[in-house]
């Protein structure tokens, strides 16, 4: 391992790192879904015959290719940063987590082949043909993600090595990526979020097309499939939440001391809805007895470890992690009982919601599903802090001795800035673009709210 370097611009490093990763990752939400998303449209196109199906799917086909391109972009300079940011991070354990990045790459090539060749068929080929050609897309999709969270998974739970003289030896890559049990919490509750943000986005958009007075089949359809999809995964993801918790009490109890701001090991420890924490307590928030040893082990009476457990250096930012956690706990379980009017107007009355009032707040559950996915991921990696693998390596001792970071966080700032305007121009175009029909019913009004 490379020797520990003074940096003054650790702060940058981190915040460049941070910019990027929250520019990436809804991306890589629609990465997960969105192909399954269109595959099931198209099935429905070849089962019923009914070709909105298909014009939906091949007009989502062309959403899936524009962030597709702005993904190659983000995951491009994300990959770049792994090197150039935390150079002896990559050198020292490169050879534990190596093996998923090349796979990561292998489905990233597979992914671009695939999408290629759905793109390129449309009309070329036969129906079933076509269909079985976006399979591999949506496989992709799947397996590039796995890689990645099995790597974080690894960061914050090390194993399948043994660390000598500073160098990582003993290494079992398959162990390390797949045989730690930190991995499968993290995937679920990855997954599930990628499949309400991309719902919730998609669903958002045609509810304020629907606000607007654009509500005809098309657009029903186009706003029913991702919303119940969305509206399934809210609900489970509280419980898979709780399993996560869980995780974390078990594997990094100063981590969960930070989700509370807990100063000192409590038996039968309090839980603080909101409030702020200083002079090592939480003030202004509502305290509920016993709650926090409940919810992280099951038992009221349980010991919750302390931020005091630890040094003040091994203590992440209490108030950043306490912030986000409680952020993407309250957007959460509002997006999970929105999911279950849905699904209960639905199931009971075979319709969609006709509340103006359900449409705006769908809308504005879109962008509220990406503040808590980036909250979560905030929660993850900042309340590992100061490691950068859990109880080996420090942030410090892995971040880059070169000067000039400030430049850098500028130019990188102008081309996220740019991006967004970009994707912002290609979805407005593609939102604009006429739509070739069959004729359908006349559309069912929204009752005023």
């Amino acid at each position: 391992m490379l020797s520990p370097v003074h940096q003054a611009y650790l702060s940058q490093a981190r915040q460049m790192q941070a910019l990027s990763f929250a520019a990436h990752i809804p991306l890589v939400c629609f990465g997960i879904a969105f192909p399954a998303l269109i595959l099931f449209v198209e099935w429905l196109h070849l089962r019923t015959g009914d070709d909105l199906y298909r014009v939906l799917a091949r007009r989502w086909t062309k959403v899936l290719v524009a962030l597709f391109a702005i993904g190659v972009i983000t995951g491009t300079i994300l990959s770049f940063e792994m090197g150039l940011l935390w150079p002896n991070f990559t050198a020292t354990f490169g050879s534990v987590f190596g093996l998923g990045f090349a796979v990561e790459g292998f489905s990233f090539f597979m992914e671009a082949i695939f999408i290629g060749i759905y793109v390129y068929g449309w009309d070329r080929m036969s129906p079933r043909a076509h269909f079985a050609s976006g399979i591999p897309v949506a496989i992709a999709g799947f397996t590039g993600s796995l890689m990645v969270i099995a790597v974080n998974a690894w960061m914050n739970h090390p194993s399948g090595f043994r660390l000598t003289g500073g160098r990582a030896v003993d290494v079992h890559p398959l162990a390390a990526l797949f045989g730690n049990s930190y991995l499968w919490h993290e995937l679920v509750h990855m997954y599930l979020a990628g499949y309400m943000v991309t719902g919730f986005l998609i669903a958002g958009a045609y509810a304020i097309g629907c606000l607007r007075g654009r509500w005809g089949r098309y657009e029903r359809t186009a706003l029913a499939i991702p919303l119940a999809v969305a509206a399934l995964a809210a609900p489970v993801q509280v419980l898979v939440g709780d399993w996560n918790g869980r995780e974390v009490a078990r594997y990094q109890p100063i981590k969960l001391a930070a989700l509370e701001g807990l100063s000192h090991s409590t038996h039968g420890a309090s839980l603080h809805l909101l409030g702020w924490y200083t002079d090592d307590q939480v003030r202004y928030g509502i305290g509920i007895p016993k709650l926090l040893s409940l919810l992280a082990f099951h038992d009221p009476n349980a010991t919750v470890r302390g931020l005091d457990a630890v040094p003040a250096a091994q203590r992440p930012p209490v108030n950043v992690v306490r912030v986000a956690f409680q952020l993407m706990v309250g957007i959460g379980t509002l997006l999970a009982a929105l999911g279950v009017v849905f699904l209960l107007v639905r199931v009971r009355r075979r319709r969609l919601p006709e509340s103006r009032w359900f449409y705006r707040g769908l809308a504005l559950a879109g962008p509220a599903s990406v503040v808590a996915l980036i909250c979560g991921w905030v929660t993850t990696e900042v309340g590992r802090q100061p490691w950068v693998v859990y109880g080996v390596m420090r942030t410090s001792q892995a971040v880059t001795g070169a000067h000039g970071l400030p430049v850098g966080y500028a130019t990188l700032a102008a081309v996220y800035v740019g991006v967004a305007l970009a994707v912002a121009w290609i979805l407005r175009r593609l939102a604009r673009a006429p739509l070739d029909l069959p004729r359908s019913p006349p559309p069912a009004a929204v009752a005023g709210g």
